[in-house]
C-alpha cells in the first residue's frame, strides 16, 4: 500500500473534516469499506477458511486507522523515487482491493536500476493465498526464479566495501574488492540467543504463516 487509486482517494474536503474529529472520536466505524475477504480470494474454499479466521478484523475500518493509513500511504507516495534497491512486484490484472495502477507507479517512480514488474491476467489479489493452486504455483515459480538469478549472480562472491581514511577534502572514499567466500568459516560462539529481523523490526518470529 504505498499509494492510494485516484479512483478511491477521498475528497480533501473530507478528510478535512474528519481530521477535527479524529481525537474525539477515534474508534468510530465510519469508514465505508466493501467486504475486502470476497474482493481478495478467488477460490471459494480458502475464502471461507480465511473468513472463519477470528483473528481477521472484518468489520469497517475504524477512523483513527483509516486516517493514519492515509497519512503513511501519502507519505510513501512521496518518496518512491527514493527507493534504490532490486526489487520484484506483483499484481494481479483483476484486483479490486488494491489498482494495478498502484503497482505501476511504484515502478515507474522508482529510482531502481534492478526493477522488474508482473501482472498477472485474471487473478485478484490474494496471488499467494486466494488463487487456485495452480495459478498459486505460477506465482511462487516466478518469485523464486526471480530470488534465484539474482542470487546466482554472484554465487559464491561477496563484494566487500572497507573504508579507507578520508582524502585532504574530509571525503571518505570506498574501495570494493572481490573475494570468494570460504566452504566453512569459524564462527565464535554466540553469547546470546539468535534474533530474527523481519520488516525492519527486531524481534522473534511469532507465526511461521498469516492467510493475509
Amino acid at each position: 500500500m504505498c499509494k492510494i487509486s485516484e479512483k478511491v482517494k477521498p475528497h480533501p474536503l473530507v478528510v478535512n473534516v474528519l481530521t477535527r474529529v479524529e481525537e474525539i472520536i477515534p474508534k468510530w466505524k465510519i469508514v465505508p469499506t466493501k467486504d475486502v475477504i470476497d474482493s481478495a480470494f478467488k477460490d471459494p474454499i480458502k475464502r471461507e477458511e480465511i473468513r472463519s479466521n477470528k483473528l481477521i478484523y472484518q468489520d469497517k475500518p475504524r477512523l483513527k486507522t483509516a486516517l493514519e493509513m492515509l497519512r503513511t500511504s501519502m507519505s510513501l507516495e512521496d518518496s518512491l523515487h527514493e527507493i534504490m534497491m532490486p526489487f520484484f512486484v506483483l499484481h494481479g490484472e483483476a484486483d479490486t482491493v488494491t489498482d494495478p495502477e498502484v503497482s505501476k507507479a511504484l515502478y515507474e517512480k522508482a529510482s531502481s536500476i534492478d526493477k522488474t514488474m508482473k501482472l498477472y491476467p485474471g487473478m485478484w489479489h490474494g496471488l499467494t493465498s486466494g488463487e487456485p493452486d495452480e495459478n498459486v504455483e505460477i506465482v511462487f515459480s516466478d518469485i523464486i526464479s526471480w530470488l534465484d538469478k539474482h542470487t546466482n549472480e554472484r554465487d559464491h562472491i561477496t563484494s566487500i566495501q572497507r573504508p579507507i581514511p578520508a582524502l585532504s577534502n574530509g571525503v571518505v572514499r570506498l574501495a570494493t574488492t572481490a573475494s570468494v567466500l570460504p566452504e566453512k568459516v569459524s564462527k565464535k560462539p554466540r553469547t546470546h540467543s539468535p534474533v530474527r529481523y523481519l520488516c525492519g523490526l527486531k524481534g522473534r518470529r511469532l507465526q511461521h504463516h498469516s492467510a493475509m
